[in-house]
């Protein structure tokens, strides 16, 4: 292990743990940090801000270390998911600790232990020794569905530039450093079916769970279907299905009274090669049939393939054998225009999201050597 390159991203993402950035709060504090580091190293930055569905301000940062175009272009994100529950009560979540090899605190694997290692990696090169450059890309709210991701593609002068000349692309998400091609993206249903409160021994009410029970109906069909019948299944994946994931909710407070709003949420895991756009529309059908508000979002998956170059490269780099496909979905759902992409950072998903979370000191040090070689490869 290499003990000051460990000590320097460690440092750094120590200091990002410490910063709470539960995706429904702003980050725009944690990505001044971020700007602030990379700033400091040599990067220009772009600095994106847009206001979230509950108004709440949030900021992606876009930055470019040396001339030209191409190079290597790094993907990450600053938000977080809460955490109610947490393992010490001597510690919180966002006070970051190393114990046992290992730095522990919301968000040290998912993903600011990664963050940390490629603002390590990038601090090392000089604008001179970079014959192509350094794209560090840092979004928001990647963990409720990719919304900072899709102002970069829409606002980026930066992200045009990497598009157009064919940078290589790592999202550093946690891999534990395993070169990821493929993964599932998303589709995400709400229906709601409005109702009136009242007594239930009266006539006065208007149930609305009757109007969404022909709804579920469906829904529970169309789940059986995918986890019964081939067609829906993508072998490169486990599990292979679309996982079609239902919940309900009518919040009603007391067992006599009507529910006056009725909630079916639907969560499936898009997959390459297979078209669920039938499923949508039974969905809409059902919908319109029984007189519900929809709202359906489609993430769509990730796919390169193996045997291309820069794949390939990335294998060896990674001194891997091969390229393995992970079921949960990253910004590079969004980021298809991006041609040569793949998964690619410290960590384990295992210790992601958990009440225990942690990244060990071997990946940070492994993290930042590993992005410090494609760093040399592509850039130098």
């Amino acid at each position: 292990m290499n003990a000051p390159r460990t000590m320097k991203a460690l440092r750094y993402a120590r200091r990002l743990i410490n910063f709470n950035s539960v995706s429904s709060k702003s980050n725009r504090i944690i990505s001044k940090y971020i700007e602030m580091k990379l700033t400091k190293h040599g990067f220009v930055v772009e600095k994106l801000e847009y206001r979230d569905a509950k108004d709440v301000r949030k900021v992606c940062i876009v930055a470019k270390k040396g001339g030209g175009s191409s190079g290597l272009a790094y993907f990450s994100h600053s938000d977080v998911v809460p955490a109610h529950r947490w393992f010490s009560k001597k510690y919180d979540p966002f006070q970051a600790v190393v114990a046992n090899e290992r730095l522990y605190g919301r968000g040290s694997c998912d993903m600011k232990g990664s963050i940390a290692c490629m603002i390590a990696a990038a601090q090392r090169f000089s604008w001179d020794e970079l014959k192509q450059p350094i794209y560090f890309v840092c979004t928001a709210d990647e963990e409720i569905g990719f919304h900072g991701a899709k102002c970069v593609v829409e606002e980026s002068k930066f992200y045009r530039e990497m598009v157009s000349s064919g940078s290589k692309g790592i999202i550093g998400e946690p891999t534990s450093l395993d070169v990821i091609n493929a993964h599932k993206g998303s589709v995400s249903i709400k229906a709601v079916s409005r109702g009136r409160s009242a007594h239930s021994a009266t006539n006065e009410g208007i149930n609305a769970n009757l109007q969404m029970i022909p709804f579920l109906n469906v829904m529970k069909q169309i789940h059986d279907e995918t986890e019964s019948d081939p067609a829906w299944q993508n072998d490169l994946f486990d599990p292979p299905t679309l996982s079609w994931n239902i919940g309900i909710n009518d919040r009603t407070n007391a067992i006599n009274m009507t529910p006056p709003k009725s909630v079916c949420t639907v969560y499936g895991r898009t997959m390459p090669n297979i078209d669920v756009q039938p499923l949508i529309d039974r969905t809409q059908q059902a919908a319109e049939q029984n007189g519900l508000e929809l709202e359906v979002i489609v993430n769509q998956p990730f796919f390169r393939d193996a045997d291309s170059d820069f794949v390939a490269q990335s294998i060896e780099l990674a001194n891997r054998n091969k390229t393995r496909s992970v079921c949960y979905a990253t910004d590079a759902s969004v980021f298809s225009e991006m041609e040569n992409l793949i998964v690619f950072g410290p960590g384990s998903i295992d210790q992601a999201h958990t009440s225990k979370e942690w990244i060990s000191l071997e990946q940070l040090s492994l993290g930042t050597e590993m992005y410090d070689k494609m760093i040399r490869h592509w850039c130098c």
